[in-house]
């Protein structure tokens, strides 16, 4: 018999079976890594956003490409926040946590919120997988989960019943009982099972009795909700669609976000999109996306290692087209030298950092925000460069746009840094109307008459780009030091020092092109200000909006532009009495704004391979009230 636990000490009797109206939800699937948790974890985001509410995704998956199963370094996770109103982050504590195994719920149980609801794998609950995920004894039978209701379900012996009649092996019809989950959710949270049939038509479209299978362990999972014992114990949920804008959505991972604005801005500058890359945790999906872009006239090229593949990207760049090259830290870090001849050279690039935890290997599958000093200064000499910053896995696509065009305006590298959680965590985003974009068509020499490849644009020192095969436009550039008149190459002191100051300039004379720094939300002045960058926002933001409900007197101000800084910022903070840094490092920009602005900057700072939490941020502010 399938046993629903109540929380100790209730005595409460069953309710009736009914929705009970939710303003928002959290849900966090955990699981082996081969039990297809990102999978239904995607699959609920999209049947979600389908049902028009808003929402964010936290997929939490293990660095192991195949960790031993059963233990706790092989859990998968995968985290959704959804609800009728603005979504800003996956949340904080799940308030329902679906567990596979024992490994899932030793990893996953402590993130719980207090009195939340567990649904656990009993046919997994073997003495051999307690062992293994490090149990002394069973927690489904001591008090280890007093604190919240369990839903104890033998979810393996259910689905091998379910999927009994199509004749699979125990092995091939054991992996279907993550469909049986999600049909139980589903039918938890009110979502449809037609696209998710459909999609699964697809994608087993060659082996039509796995489809089979698949769906009848969906459809069987749905109906325990609706008729068995559970759904006279457990509450079904609804919430209702979030107010969002009129227009077309999808969800998009940042790193979709980001493939989508590359292609965008380089329609936008009317020039060809050339992507080199090398395959590196957690950037690789915009190369995957980008490499079935063909049709729309993107090139792709894997390179065999870092250096070959921002040399590719520089190479397309001194061409005409619009070079782009992407890692994460230590991949950047190989990248260097070439930036450094992009730099020197002025051709127009774009870098793809999608930061994870460091250093050296560091953590690859987990997200910090270390690499902004790597960004602003890893490179030697004196190599100023455009740096930017997206805030959400929406939000990349703007940025990608805006690195373009900053990068073809100034005729300089541009460096937009991404992380972990937002390359992989899903938004919904709002589809924009590219023929409504502005666009910024990029003038390349053509007239030979008083051409010097070192002649400025006297309104942004950017020199011309003229590609190489133009008649009468033949010229040299480079590594080595050029004249600021005429190109050669020139080892003078005095050159030297006024080819340094220009190219700094250049990037100074950006600020003139960005928008001012505005505050997120709050007052322009007072008391408290909380700065970021990056995917600190959706915490920040939150915790500001409820602080601010409070009557607290506290501000939000987050930073796109990281190099150069935006022109007023720094009158902008001075009209605050205390300035918070809240960021995923040890406080570089804290160091950064400390230095630019004189300022006495305290700092939040978070290094656990986790963003921030709500709470986190909300504490920071009670404190310092």
């Amino acid at each position: 018999m399938d046993q629903i636990n109540p929380p100790v000490g209730s005595l409460q009797p069953r309710p009736t079976i009914s929705r009970l109206p939710l303003e928002s939800a959290v849900v966090r699937f955990a699981g082996d890594s081969g039990d297809g948790i990102q999978l239904i974890g995607n699959r609920f985001a999209i049947e979600t956003a389908q049902s028009g509410n808003d929402l964010a995704t936290f997929p939490d998956f293990p660095a192991e490409i195949r960790a031993p199963v059963g233990t706790t370094f092989g859990v998968s996770a995968f985290q959704i926040n959804f609800g009728a109103r603005l979504i800003k982050t996956s949340g904080d504590a799940p308030d329902v946590l679906v567990a596979l195994n024992p490994a899932a719920l030793k990893v996953e149980l402590p993130n719980l919120k207090r009195g939340g609801t567990v649904i656990v794998d009993t046919g997994s609950f073997s003495e051999r997988n307690l062992r293994k995920a490090g149990y002394a004894g069973n927690p489904l039978a001591d008090s280890t989960l007093a604190d919240g209701r369990t839903i104890e379900i033998d979810i393996s012996r259910l689905t091998l019943e379910a999927v009994k009649p199509l004749g699979l092996s125990q092995h091939d019809a054991l992996r279907c009982k993550n469909m049986w989950v999600l049909g139980l959710l589903y039918w938890m949270y009110g979502r449809e099972r037609q696209s998710t049939i459909a999609w699964l038509g697809k994608r087993f479209a060659s082996d039509p009795l796995v489809a089979e299978a698949n769906v009848a362990a969906l459809n069987a999972g749905h109906a325990y909700g609706e008729t068995s014992e559970v759904a006279g114990d457990i509450t079904g949920f609804s919430v209702a669609p979030a107010p969002l804008p009129p227009g077309t959505y999808r969800s998009v991972t940042g790193a979709d976000a980001l493939a989508w604005g590359l292609v965008v801005g380089a329609h936008l500058a009317r020039l060809k999109l050339f992507f080199a890359s090398y395959p590196i945790t957690p950037a690789s999906p915009v190369l995957h996306l980008l490499a079935r872009q063909s049709e729309l006239g993107v090139t792709t090229l894997q390179a065999e290692d870092e250096i070959a593949a921002v040399c590719a990207a520089i190479g397309a760049s001194f061409a005409g087209a619009l070079g782009v090259t992407s890692s994460s830290g230590p991949g950047m870090a190989l990248k260097s030298e070439a930036i450094s001849l992009a730099v020197a050279a002025e051709l127009p690039l774009v870098i793809l950092n999608t930061q994870r935890a460091g250093p050296s290997t560091g953590l690859p599958t987990k997200t910090e925000q270390s690499d902004l000093n790597q960004a602003l200064y890893g490179r030697h000499g004196e190599a100023p460069l455009a740096v930017l910053a997206a805030r959400s896995p929406a939000d990349c696509f703007d940025v990608a746009v805006e690195a373009v065009r900053l990068a073809v305006r100034a005729m300089t590298p541009v460096i937009v840094l991404s992380d972990g959680y937002i390359g992989n965590a899903t938004q919904a985003w709002q589809v924009p109307a590219v023929a409504d974009l502005p666009a910024f068509p990029v003038r390349q020499e053509t007239n030979p008459d008083g051409f010097s490849p070192y002649s400025r644009d006297p309104e942004t020192l950017a020199r011309p780009w003229a590609v190489p095969g133009t008649p009468g436009l033949a010229h040299r550039i480079g590594g080595i030091e050029r004249d600021y008149e005429t190109g050669n190459i020139s080892y003078s002191p005095e050159n030297h020092q006024r080819m340094s100051d220009v190219r700094a300039a250049k990037i100074a004379r950006l600020a003139q092109a960005i928008p001012a720094q505005a505050v997120a939300l709050g007052p322009d002045r007072g008391r408290l200000a909380l700065v970021g960058w990056g995917s600190t926002f959706g915490p920040i933001n939150r915790a500001v909006s409820l602080a601010l409900e409070r009557g607290d007197a506290v501000s939000h101000i987050h930073l796109r532009h990281l190099s150069p800084l935006p022109a007023n910022l720094g009158e902008l903070l001075a009209g605050f009495d205390r300035v918070l840094v809240v960021e995923g490092n040890n406080g570089q920009l804290r160091a950064l704004l400390r230095s630019e602005y004189l300022l006495d900057a305290e700092g939040l700072n978070k290094m656990t391979g986790r963003p921030f939490t709500i709470d986190e941020v909300e504490r920071a502010i009670r404190d310092r009230l």
